[in-house]
């Protein structure tokens, strides 16, 4: 699982570095009545929109990642200009229970239509990474990924330890209605039925893993239980979607609006609402591996490091007593509740307050999670500009500020830029860009 991490971990930087300017994808973005497609991903309501006929996804990338493990000073990092490495860029906040995650989301060719002020329809297609390790022991953890070289002696009880590795790619057909519509009201449902298509993953649990780690023998001594299993094929280095399995997945939202002007006119340069009330919940479903092998470890042992030069799982199948078997896993998805209020202040700007909240608790084995996220988000929107500035409260993290913009077709942004670039010791980074070719009503 650990070697895992440092895979996807090393994709959310490359993407941070790869576009310098989620939490959750697109933090921001999804709330500006323009957003389009991107706004159907975070509630399906929202693809009935006033301000446009069509709006065509060509390609967009998010990466979010982070621990409450580590930190990084970014701006010393660029300023520097040297390579990235956790052994000297990362300060360490080793707890009985951190926990890392990592979500990277390639929202790929996609669009959404008008087909009359009541109602629209899109397709969606997305390929989607996520990476959950919860509830480990932050100095178990850094022994292991530095082969126990330290010879300090320390003691872990880490409990309901999970760990979750998951790629598929999905397909959506998105349709969205006005349910009501009184004077100053209106009431908009929507949804996304998905097509899952899981290219695998693996994944780890423990309800009790205890021991200490003895420096100047080079002892480990646990007590505990350890199940690790993985789907058929899986490789962690190098994901491939050519053996897929498959599920179903759904996404349900509604949008209220709440209108000072009562004489039903539909224009959208008039910003008609005052007030928009959104909630949604999506990515509930799961997927289904047949013939996953899953190996259960017995860890009440008393082993030597001294030799320790391979990964985890070498290390476990060379150092304790083991049962495997081959059997089906079914991999949830991370389902989450959304909740936004929008309000209008004046001609062009809004302000947002939204919240993400995981459905799916962090002890939950074979499923991801998201992370859960309050954010504060001013914006100035027009046609063909906006500008917004989110400020999160993020789990893992204090309050974080990021900013981003949409210009025409392309949109750029992060979460927590501005944060990581002041703050010596950034526990979360995320950056979005997307290019697509929107059509404006008139």
């Amino acid at each position: 699982m650990l070697t895992a991490y440092k895979v996807v971990s090393l994709t959310v930087l490359l993407s941070f570095i790869l576009f310098p300017c989620r939490s959750q994808n697109y933090l921001g973005y999804t709330v500006d009545n323009y957003a389009g497609v991107h706004a159907v991903s975070y509630n399906p309501a929202m693809i009935v929109s006033k301000y446009q006929k069509t709006d065509i996804n060509l390609a967009s990338v998010s990466a979010f990642g982070g621990s409450d493990y580590f930190g990084i000073d970014v701006g010393s990092l660029i300023s520097t200009h040297d390579v990235f490495t956790f052994d000297d860029d990362a300060i360490r906040f080793p707890e009985d229970n951190n926990n890392f995650f990592a979500n990277a989301d390639i929202l790929g060719p996609s669009a959404m239509f008008r087909l009359n002020h009541k109602s629209s329809i899109g397709f969606i297609t997305r390929v989607r990474g996520l990476f959950n390790l919860s509830e480990i022991n932050g100095r178990l953890y850094e022994n292991l990924v530095n082969q126990f070289e330290n010879d300090e002696d320390f003691s872990f009880d880490s409990q309901n330890l999970t760990g979750t590795l998951h790629a598929w790619t999905e397909i959506g057909v998105s349709y969205g209605r006005v349910l009501l519509k009184r004077s100053q009201h209106e009431l908009t449902g929507g949804i996304t039925l998905k097509y899952l298509m899981g290219a695998g993953g693996l994944f780890a649990s423990s309800p009790g893993l205890e021991g200490e780690f003895i420096g100047d023998t080079e002892t480990l001594q646990t007590q505990g239980f350890l199940n690790y299993g993985k789907t058929q094929d899986f490789d962690r280095d190098n994901v491939l979607f050519d053996n897929l399995e498959y599920g179903l997945g759904l996404d349900l939202g509604f949008v209220y609006k709440w209108s000072k002007n009562t004489d039903g006119d539909d224009a959208p340069s008039q910003n008609s609402y005052k007030l928009k009330i959104g909630v949604s919940v999506t990515d509930i479903g799961s997927i289904n591996y047949d013939q996953a092998e899953i190996t259960s470890y017995n860890l009440n042992a008393s082993v030597s490091t001294s030799t320790f030069q391979e990964d985890i799982e070498e290390f476990l199948d060379n150092n304790y007593d083991s049962t495997a078997d081959n059997q089906n896993a079914r991999i949830q998805l991370p389902t989450a509740l959304h909740l936004l209020v929008d309000y209008h202040l004046t001609k062009k700007w809004f302000v947002s307050v939204q919240s993400d909240v995981s459905l799916v608790e962090r002890r939950v084995e074979r499923s991801n999670t998201i992370t859960n996220v309050l954010t504060f988000s001013p914006r100035f929107e027009t046609k063909w500009f906006s500008f917004y500035l989110p400020v999160s409260l993020r789990q893992s993290e204090d309050v974080v500020v990021g900013g981003g913009f949409r210009l025409g077709p392309l949109s750029v942004g992060s979460g927590s830029v501005f944060s990581n670039f002041l703050s010596d010791s950034s526990k979360t980074a995320d950056v979005f860009v997307g290019l697509k070719i929107p059509l404006y009503n008139k």
